[in-house]
């Protein structure tokens, strides 16, 4: 009877306690979970030092690739310029070749053209000749045709660029003149050509026939 008076009286003091303390009520975690937390920090240190890594062999894989490329760049570059070399050697050849050949054709080409005049020569030796003889009066015409035909003649073969050699008077040169006969002359200079017996003719520095001349000493 007097300890329920005494509860009665103190109401605060049963209420005080029932309220649990929280550290007391808190569950006690267990030695996993207190394990499993502790390697928590250490799961992120890991996690960020294989990210690192990572980043640092996708780094290094890069440079590798790049440094490959830059390799096969210099081999590309190396064998263009191997190639251009070539070309242009190539090129030069050719260039030569082709000079060559043409200067081979125009050889051949004055030397065709000389022999065929070179047997003219004498046919228009003829019609010199033919010029200078004398005739009757009634042969004029006739002397008249020889001095056209041989005009047409004379000057197809100057079209073609056979040209007459220089000789009267002129310093007697053996590459151009043929000296069949000399004399002593003091009216005429020493080596010069006083005479011409036989016209001589040149296709450009080619001497197709020399000419016959005098020569006096």
């Amino acid at each position: 009877m007097d300890e329920e008076l005494q509860k009665e009286k103190n109401p605060e003091t049963e209420s005080t306690e029932n309220i649990e303390n929280p550290a007391e009520s808190a569950p006690e975690q267990t030695a996993p979970e207190q394990a499993g937390e502790a390697e928590k920090p250490q799961e992120s240190e890991n996690s960020e030092k294989k990210e690192k890594e990572k980043s640092f062999l996708g780094k290094k894989k890069q440079n590798a690739e790049l440094g490959k490329l830059q390799q096969q760049n210099e081999a590309l570059k190396k064998e263009t310029e191997e190639w251009k070399d070539k070309y242009t050697r190539l090129a030069a050849e050719y260039d030569n070749y082709r000079k060559r050949t043409a200067k081979e054709i125009d050889a051949r080409y004055d030397d065709a053209k000389a022999d065929v005049w070179k047997n003219v020569l004498g046919i228009l030796d003829d019609f010199e000749r033919a010029m200078q003889a004398e005739i009757l009066p009634e042969c004029q015409n006739y002397k008249d045709g020889v001095a056209l035909i041989y005009k047409k003649l004379s000057d197809l073969m100057t079209s073609s660029g056979i040209e007459e050699i220089k000789a009267l008077h002129e310093p007697f040169n053996p590459e151009m003149h043929n000296a069949v006969m000399h004399i002593d002359s003091e009216e005429a200079g020493e080596n010069e050509v006083v005479e011409v017996f036989m016209k001589g003719y040149k296709l450009g520095d080619r001497v197709i026939r020399h000419s016959m001349v005098k020569v006096a000493n």
